[in-house]
């Protein structure tokens, strides 16, 4: 629809523009009169003569005035029709430009959730979203912003040219030589522009990232008055982008100017020997059809500037479009053959010979250990023996480099992820919440879950006392990250997500670490429901709170060095019974 009342619009310009050819050739008593023209076709010398034809009559019978009446009239009706064609060709084109970022917005969106941990781990969170804003706003306003163009201009072009080459072949040829040779050098400039567009988007992901570390580091930026160094830092970064800019915009504000002092050039070459045709051709071109040259070429230089500023938009515009397929382009790394469906976990979990390494440290070494249906099982050792990332494995947000992780004598790589992690619930040492209210917080255990369900949870979980207390109840917003709660209310309200779920394997990291004694001792409450019986692997780092686990496994630099009961380990006397006696608890 676009390109076709695009058509329309460019048909409707050029016969309003074409009229200034018999209005001349009226006004200066010059018009060729025609009365036996050929039959009317779509043939351009057929409609010439049968125009032509019309106009003759009605001046032989009504005089010049109303001749030229009647083409002004004209003007008017071919400019008001291609002006709504031009509406209407804008108007199928507008669901286009947004539908398109709209479509790449989710498509990455959708991509970033995808994503294994690992990928974020690298990247910096940032620079991640600056690909999510500014460089979809790049693409939004240089490449979107030129589909019009793209779509208009060469139809606008083509119908003109043909028009030209119809008045006279001799001038559009040469108009044909020059602007090519004016096109390549605005190429080598817009080659240099989406260089520098690529290191400019690069900057802004990098200030970003400063940004978000700036805002959630700024207890310990205020504690330690580090402020001014901080900023200092960020100036520098500021400072380099500005510059990167301050080149791209040079660049790019040069596109206008060039283009058209190009353009004029043409021009004026085109009125130079133009000029001599009319004055030396003996009638090869008329001075009417030289000026109506001139004004229909005139129409051509501005779509051919804005195809050549479109080229620029698209060059800058290009490099944040390959920003985002970067990450769109990412293999996301899970095994082709996880096609197994599993809804059951039955009887046990072994890790067999399981090396893990990241950037090349091995995090975790050769482990070997076993957790059977209905277990506690507790992950202990110094901070960076292991514990969190044999969690993280089990869940498979990492994927081991060696050996075998298997539930039930099967692969977890071969199993269908989604269907995996549905045995699997986790309550972190930091309560992962959002921005929401407490009810849909809670929900995200089970999407389909009843208001009893829910309010069920949070009694179980400790939490509906003080949810209940809150101005809105279960709908009161918690702020970003639960900011408005205090650590045990989060972490009741992660738990009661935890028990809303009802999974089967229960992983708990640290869930009481930072937590004060009243919280902690609701909290620990809580945790002993929602482990009744349910296989649970506990990463713990207060070890009165895994006193009663089936089996406690101690962890250094990523080994196993101790296996055991609490009261066989404290017999041994070695790694465990440090690690309790440094924490003093009977």
């Amino acid at each position: 629809m676009n390109i076709s009342f695009n058509i329309f619009s460019v048909i409707f310009s050029l016969v309003s523009l074409t009229m200034v050819i018999p209005f001349l050739g009226i006004l200066f008593e010059t018009q060729e009169k025609v009365y036996n023209p050929e039959p009317i076709s779509l043939k351009p010398e057929a409609i010439k003569e049968n125009f032509y034809s019309l106009i003759t009559n009605i001046i032989d019978e009504q005089g010049k005035l109303e001749a030229l009446f009647f083409i002004c009239m004209l003007v008017l009706i071919t400019f008001f029709f291609r002006n709504l064609f031009r509406y209407l060709a804008l108007y199928f084109l507008t669901p286009i430009r947004n539908g398109v970022v709209h479509d790449i917005r989710m498509d990455l969106h959708k991509k970033i959730l995808k994503l294994p941990v690992s990928y974020f781990s690298e990247k910096r969170k940032g620079d991640i979203g600056a690909r999510l804003t500014s460089d979809l706003i790049e693409i939004e306003w240089s490449i979107m912003r030129s589909l019009e163009m793209i779509f208009k201009d060469p139809l606008t072009i083509i119908f003109y040219l043909g028009t030209l080459i119809f008045i006279s072949k001799d001038l559009t040829l040469l108009i044909l030589i020059l602007f090519p040779i004016s096109g390549l050098v605005i190429g080598l400039i817009g080659k240099s522009l989406k260089k520098s567009s690529d290191l400019g988007q690069n900057k802004m992901g990098s200030l970003l990232s400063l940004i978000f570390e700036n805002i959630s580091g700024l207890r310990i930026i205020k504690a330690f008055n580090v402020e001014k160094y901080i900023n200092d830092n960020f100036k520098t970064e500021s400072s380099n982008y500005k510059k990167i800019m301050n080149s791209l915009l040079r660049k790019k504000d040069l596109s206008s100017p060039l283009s058209e002092f190009l353009s004029t050039i043409v021009m004026v070459v085109v009125m130079w020997v133009g000029g001599q045709l009319v004055l030396n051709s003996n009638g090869y071109l008329s001075p009417q059809e030289f000026i109506g040259y001139i004004v229909i070429f005139s129409q051509i230089i501005p779509p051919a500037k804005s195809l050549t500023t479109s080229y620029y938009y698209i060059q800058k515009g290009s490099a944040s479009a390959k920003r985002i397929y970067e990450v769109l382009d990412v293999t996301e790394n899970n095994n082709n053959n996880n096609n197994l469906d599993i809804s059951n976990f039955k009887d046990k979990i072994e890790f067999k010979k399981v090396l893990f390494s990241y950037d090349n440290i091995t995090v975790i070494n050769n482990i070997s250990f076993t957790i059977k249906k209905g277990e506690m099982i507790a992950l202990v050792g110094k901070s960076g023996s292991g514990k969190s990332t044999i969690a993280d494995i089990l869940a498979r947000f990492y994927d081991i480099n060696q050996g075998e992780i298997l539930i039930d004598n099967v692969n977890i790589n071969k199993i269908i992820i989604n269907k995996f992690r549905n045995l699997f619930g986790i309550v972190t040492q930091e309560a992962i919440l959002f921005n929401d209210t407490v009810y849909n917080n809670i929900r995200l255990g089970k999407l389909d879950a009843t208001n009893e369900e829910i309010t069920t949870a949070a009694k179980i979980a400790n939490a509906d006392i003080f949810i209940n207390e809150m101005e809105n109840g279960y709908d009161t917003f918690i702020g970003e990250k639960g900011d408005k709660l205090s650590g045990g209310e989060k972490q009741r309200i992660s738990i009661a997500r935890a028990i809303l779920k009802n999974p089967q394997i229960l992983i708990l990291d640290e869930a009481t670490s930072s937590l004060d004694t009243e919280s902690e001792k609701l909290v620990q409450d809580a945790l002993i429901k929602l482990m009744k019986s349910r296989t649970s692997l506990v990463i713990a780092h207060r070890l009165s709170t895994i006193k009663n686990a089936d089996k406690i496994i101690v962890l250094d630099k990523g080994k196993i060095v101790e296996i055991g009961t609490h009261a066989q380990l404290i017999k041994q006397e070695s790694h465990y019974k440090k690690l309790s006696s440094l924490q003093s608890f009977t």
